[in-house]
């Protein structure tokens, strides 16, 4: 069967985002905070040519002696993806500890990422579609999966501009969001007063990414909006949440 190239590419875009941008939803109670299980549904859709609908939920889950278990699980038209982290929280900070990515569906390549960190040797050891790599530990180094939780805690404690450095396919990345407005949006017969941030990009960067947080909700993202240099949307919307008293 032949392969549509704009549903490979914008059906890839899709499940990535639900799967990257899920982690931004979490609670707790604290303006120090801590964390608190739950558990969050999200509904993705895109526009401009090929319509397409997925999705997905996030849960935060208590280990035991601060472990802690993050999953995603994706269910789009044509892709799906798992992802996992084991991560130690310590003072208002993410030390991931085992990270696992897959992606997989008919009209797209599969890819898997593997990550264990090893704190104590200064090493994290991994691979990416098949290749391995050894990377050397940075203070404070944060997973493709971890630094969406670290963001989301930062933001309830008050930060409004923050920079990461992300270990993600054998290298490091180094992602910077600012907090950018306070907006209304309307949902359901309410309205939320919410902080809209936005991920930095170069000067010239085509391609935007948004997201509305509501304090009244324990800071959960509600909205996520990324607009494509072509014009494309995709956009990420909370239909539910639960969380642990």
């Amino acid at each position: 069967m032949q392969r549509n190239p704009a549903v490979t590419r914008t059906s890839a875009l899709l499940a990535g985002l639900l799967s990257g941008l899920l982690a931004l939803s979490a609670s707790a109670a604290d303006a120090s905070p801590e964390l608190t299980p739950y558990e969050a549904s999200y509904t993705a859709s895109m526009s401009k040519g090929v319509s397409l609908n997925g999705e997905g939920v996030r849960t935060l889950t208590d280990q035991g002696n601060n472990v802690w278990l993050y999953r995603t699980d994706v269910d789009s038209f044509i892709a799906d993806i798992d992802e996992s982290l084991i991560f130690k929280w310590q003072d208002g900070q993410v030390i991931p500890l085992r990270y696992r990515y897959r992606l997989s569906g008919f009209l797209i390549k599969d890819r898997e990422q593997a990550i264990d960190f090893d704190w104590q040797k200064g090493m994290a050891r991994g691979s990416y579609r098949g290749e391995s790599f050894n990377v050397e530990l940075r203070e404070g180094t944060l997973d493709p999966l971890g630094y969406q939780l670290q963001l989301h805690q930062d933001l309830k404690a008050g930060k409004r501009d923050v920079t990461y450095h992300v270990l993600d396919k054998g290298d490091y990345d180094k992602d910077r969001f600012s907090v950018i407005d306070e907006d209304s949006l309307s949902d359901r017969g309410r309205t939320m007063n919410t902080l809209k941030a936005e991920k930095v990009r170069g000067e010239n960067a085509r391609r935007q990414t948004l997201m509305w947080f509501d304090p009244a909700q324990d800071y959960l993202l509600v909205r996520l909006l990324q607009v494509e240099p072509d014009g494309s949307e995709y956009e990420l919307k909370l239909r539910d949440a639960r969380v642990q008293d």
